[in-house]
């Protein structure tokens, strides 16, 4: 108890320190294993589906928690939002796990718009809203790392009534935010490449 007392203290003394060491940590990991610095076991074409339609669900549930947790907020049920983000935070560290490991143990999928799909006509058009709805998906999930590791840092180090004296309202807002429509994004886009039109084995990752 008295380490995690300390901690708490000195994580309310220096909370954008936290946040940035917690951001580089996370950046690390994420470009490491990219990079083949952190190993993972190699994963069969029937892993990758799976894992790709895991994460799918993950992101779905982390979404519907984020926005249970605003809506919690704005009725003023303080323990109901903490939980609720909580969860989130917790659904996407989890969903980090799994795509980081999907993506150094498999194979990237190339998007894939065939004749006879739907509006195959605009398949260049349909191809160029898949890759900018991924892109912002993936601009905003980098982005989104710092703001939403501040907004829990905040929220565990402080009680809920001195959270209202800190940047947690307008720092928990814009993760909100941002996440929302990161998630909402991802979640789009793979429906496009797995439901609604096709995908490709490009290569292996790593």
């Amino acid at each position: 108890m008295a380490i995690a007392e300390t901690v708490r203290k000195r994580t309310r003394t220096h909370p954008r320190v936290v946040t940035a060491v917690l951001s580089i940590i996370g950046y690390v990991v994420v470009i490491g294993s990219f990079v083949g610095l952190v190993p993972f076991p190699e994963l069969g074409r029937d892993t990758v589906i799976l894992f790709g339609d895991l994460i799918a669900v993950i992101n779905t549930a982390a979404l519907t928690a984020l926005i249970t947790g605003w809506l919690f907020i704005r009725r003023g049920d303080v323990q109901k939002h903490k939980w609720s983000m909580l969860t989130s935070f917790a659904l996407i560290l989890l969903f980090l796990v799994v795509y980081i490991w999907k993506q150094a143990g498999g194979f990237t999928k190339e998007f894939v718009v065939s004749q006879g799909q739907f509006l195959a006509e605009f398949a260049t058009l349909i191809t160029y809203a898949y890759w900018g709805m991924l892109a912002v998906h993936i601009l905003l999930s980098i982005v989104a790392v710092p703001v939403v590791l501040h907004a829990v840092v905040l929220g565990l180090s402080y009680s809920p009534a001195e959270l209202g004296d800190t940047i947690h309202p307008r720092v928990g807002k814009a993760a909100v935010a941002a996440w929302s429509v990161s998630l909402a994004l991802g979640i789009g886009t793979y429906l496009m490449l797995n439901h609604i039109y096709g995908w490709e084995g490009l290569r292996l990752a790593g």
